[in-house]
């Protein structure tokens, strides 16, 4: 039976996956490496460290013989879309299809995570369905319009993204990066409760939002001498505000619709529960909402199909 690779290499991390059937077999991944107390990574530097990781990521899927290869080769589905993190993995997916004389799809790693979160949320069905999906990360805050495999923004924020916040507070914080679960794990959310100035707050216009404030109120919040469980928590909590209210903006647009959260900042359990109780929605596990290639993969066996009448 036919195997399909995929690969990723954003700016965090380095990954690969195969699949067969739609199911997943394998995935590995390495993260790209970040000094001590920064906040981010060049892009030359990710570039190197995907160099040095894929080697790795590529012997622990062991030996296969696709029956095509995809890679994601740009972050977003819009035009311009260019990150020089992904030349790595372009390179080397290139270079394998060269070889083995297979088929090369070329995908964005937004449209990778949204695939790989309806596998890992049991809803492959809404493929060929209407939904939105929030791709909340580092690199990524956006809200999409998804459709027939089509995916449409329609707004995000204008500053800083969720993930980007989360790693600026988590590092100031003193945590390791990127800080998203270290973050989490230090969150005392029962602190939030009778203190005004630890109310999650959020600056949501219609479909687009601002998060730098954000980021000076926990500084301030810190300054006033508060505990850094809940500057954590108040982060995270004013985040989830944020993301509701992008829904609910959306939503009194396009109607009732499913709605699906990938991306790391999605990953976490205060999010997916306040979020859940309030929407139809959908959220991959951990392994799936971060950055990840199952989605690419599961992608490229789709394409694959399509262009040889369906197997």
């Amino acid at each position: 039976m036919s195997v399909f690779l995929g690969i990723d290499t954003s700016n965090y991390t380095t990954s690969a996956a195969l699949c067969r059937e739609g199911r997943v077999l394998t995935a590995r991944k390495l993260p790209v490496f970040v000094k001590s107390g920064e906040r981010g990574v060049r892009q030359s530097d990710a570039v190197f460290s995907h160099i040095k990781n894929l080697p790795s990521v590529m012997e622990a899927i062991g030996p296969c013989s696709p029956a095509a290869i995809g890679v994601s080769a740009r972050p977003r589905d819009i035009d311009g879309s260019y990150m020089p993190c992904f030349l790595a993995g372009e390179a080397v997916a290139s270079s394998l299809a060269s070889v083995f004389g297979v088929p090369l799809y070329r995908f964005s790693h937004q449209a990778g995570h949204v695939r790989a979160a309806l596998y890992s949320a049991g809803r492959a069905d809404l493929l060929s369905s209407r939904f939105l999906a929030l791709h909340v990360s580092g690199g990524t805050t956006e809200i999409l319009l998804c459709e027939g495999g089509r995916i449409a923004c329609l707004g995000g924020t204008l500053d800083l993204n969720a993930g980007q916040l989360i790693d600026r507070v988590g590092v100031l914080l003193g945590l390791p990066f990127p800080c998203g679960p270290a973050l989490e794990a230090l969150s005392d959310f029962d602190a939030l409760k009778n203190h005004t100035d630890l109310a999650p707050s959020h600056s949501v216009r219609g479909l687009a939002c601002n998060l730098s404030g954000l980021e000076n109120k926990a500084k301030s919040l810190l300054e006033k001498g508060r505990e850094k469980e809940a500057v954590a928590a108040f982060v995270i909590a004013s985040v989830e505000k944020t993301l509701e209210k992008l829904i609910e903006n959306a939503l009194e647009q396009t109607g009732p619709l499913p709605v699906l959260l990938s991306g790391g900042v999605a990953g976490n359990r205060f999010i997916q529960k306040a979020i859940g109780q309030k929407f139809d929605a959908y959220f991959a596990e951990p392994a799936f909402s971060s950055d990840n290639a199952a989605g690419t993969a599961l992608l490229c066996e789709e394409r694959y199909w399509e262009e040889h009448d369906g197997g």
